[in-house]
């Protein structure tokens, strides 16, 4: 079973998107647990110029820990982000906020996208997590 715990940094009601990020999980096999930290796109910005001297708004960040067996890491979301990125691509705010749990799940994982081989892998593996979830990208 997958333990997740979730933090809420922003002023917006969350418990849908535990919900939702809960119900995907339940899907997945495996014995870990992580935590979601909900965040506004000002609060990721900081957390992207200090870990990663990238000095703008990003969507998920996660940092993962390896010193715990069954403790994997922490997955911030910006749930402003999450918003402007559904309206852009065209897909429901549970599909964007749904993608992006897994997104950073994955990354916990050891998944990456810095090559065109490994982007393929991940992606297959974040789609099959969403289909599992009814959560598919509208084509």
């Amino acid at each position: 079973m997958i333990k997740i715990e979730f933090y809420n940094q922003t002023t917006e009601d969350t418990l849908a998107q535990e919900t939702l990020i809960r119900s995907i999980f339940d899907k997945v096999e495996g014995e870990t647990e992580f935590n979601v930290i909900f965040v506004t796109n000002s609060q990721i910005q900081e957390i992207n110029k200090t870990y990663r001297q990238v000095d703008s708004v990003t969507d998920v960040i996660s940092f993962p820990d390896d010193e715990d067996a069954s403790y994997i890491g922490d997955i911030f979301i910006s749930l402003e982000r999450a918003k402007e990125q559904a309206a852009e691509y065209g897909h429901s705010y549970d599909r964007e906020v749904g993608f992006l749990s897994v997104h950073g799940y994955l990354h916990l994982n050891g998944y990456d996208h810095h090559s065109i081989e490994d982007e393929k892998i991940m992606i297959e593996k974040q789609e099959s997590i969403l289909k599992n979830a009814n959560l598919e990208r509208i084509k």
